[in-house]
């Protein structure tokens, strides 16, 4: 297989991810800003979801072109990922829907951190598949973003109980630890 079908599906699967999300949003009933302060946390939570999965999706995209060779395993580990982000609108309306409570908050960082363990996985198969000269590894060498990412995220989790700013708080820093794409991997892509 290509690297560009598998780029092709992955893109299908987030937009439908994001579309999913959109459609949760409720229409206020009312015509005045006092009708859109009830659904504030619902809209910050997709604001923040879908910068998620824009992350995601820009990434894949880089990786993908510096992957010459799909496996059998870098299919698998790339719907592995697909799995941790479908799980995303439910745990953003979740979230959402309950004013950040607790649990939720929690179960949210559950899921990015299972969708950064995934992203590891889909990475080390490629790498497999392509050896250990591959444009990827050189692009990824040790990963300090990604590592600190996911220690974070298990930061967040237990800190939803103690306070769920805390959480957000680590859950919007993440976010723009990876607004830019990775540009270890887009140096490569120029090259």
């Amino acid at each position: 297989m290509t690297t560009t079908r598998l780029e092709a599906f992955s893109d299908g699967v987030i937009a439908i991810l994001i579309t999913i999300m959109v459609l949760e949003l409720k229409v206020p009933h009312g015509t005045g800003r006092e009708a859109l302060a009830p659904l504030l946390p619902e809209f910050l939570t997709y604001v923040l979801s879908y910068v998620y999965l824009g992350i995601y999706w820009n990434n894949h995209h880089h990786m993908l072109h510096v992957t010459e060779r799909v496996s059998g395993a870098v299919l698998w580990a790339n719907l592995h990922l697909l799995f941790w982000l479908s799980l995303i609108p439910f745990a953003t309306g979740w979230m959402g829907e309950n004013s950040f409570a607790p649990l939720p908050t929690a179960i949210y960082g559950v899921v990015l951190l299972l969708a950064a363990v995934a992203w590891r996985i889909l990475v080390r198969a490629i790498e497999v598949s392509e050896g250990p000269g591959s444009k990827l590894a050189a692009a990824i060498g040790t990963d300090t973003k990604g590592k600190v990412s996911a220690l974070l995220y298990a930061v967040a989790i237990p800190a939803a109980f103690l306070h769920q700013a805390i959480s957000e708080a680590i859950y919007v820093l993440v976010a723009l630890m990876w607004l830019v794409p990775d540009r270890r991997i887009e140096s490569r892509v120029a090259a």
